[in-house]
């Protein structure tokens, strides 16, 4: 939950700056589908039904970082998109490396006051994880306590990246340059050569 709330800060920083929301409807994102998929099958595996058959969760878990990546891949035109591909494929691999889970710091999980419930967990505490640093080291306390990785940050550092392109004063300028004067001019009233027929 704390990741769609820092998702929606990220949203909040636009009109902030001056930028406009709206213009997030002229990007040209391709296989649309792929993102609500991925995140529909992470949701059923981790929350709707975490218990079951843990190869397949762990499966499935994985599975949809490969979807991910797919959609990352064929949108790779847009700005910020290369930035948000670099922390998911660190997430993914992190993931790969340890069978399936994010493996999470106990001390960090402990500051955040992180309680988790049974069933299959794609964050938890491993017995022997492999590059705990890109796991789950960062502690998030409060009403919604969460432990995140420093690929989180760099998702969301991608994502204000993709935001403040598309949807900055600057996307204002690039979206619609003005003919310069001495352009319309000419445009309007050609130059004459003696002899030419214009």
């Amino acid at each position: 939950m704390i990741l769609i709330v820092l998702a929606g800060l990220c949203l909040l920083t636009v009109p902030l700056t001056g930028g406009r929301l709206g213009r997030l409807t002229d990007l040209r994102l391709r296989a649309i589908w792929i993102s609500p998929l991925a995140l529909a099958l992470q949701l059923t595996v981790t929350t709707v039904a975490p218990g079951g058959n843990r190869s397949l969760h762990v499966a499935i878990h994985i599975a949809t970082y490969g979807l991910i990546g797919i959609f990352l891949w064929v949108n790779r035109h847009i700005s910020g998109v290369a930035v948000i591909a670099t922390g998911a494929l660190l997430n993914g691999w992190e993931i790969v490396i340890n069978g399936g889970v994010m493996p999470a710091s106990a001390t960090a999980q402990r500051i955040a006051g992180l309680r988790l419930g049974p069933g299959f967990n794609n964050s938890a505490q491993l017995a022997h994880p492999h590059l705990l640093w890109l796991g789950d080291v960062i502690p998030v306390p409060g009403p919604l306590p969460n432990v995140l990785s420093a690929a989180d940050l760099i998702i969301f550092a991608g994502m204000l990246v993709l935001l403040h392109r598309a949807c900055g004063k600057t996307a204002t300028v690039a979206q619609s340059d003005p003919i310069p004067p001495a352009t319309e001019s000419a445009r309007v009233h050609p130059q004459r050569v003696p002899g030419v027929q214009i």
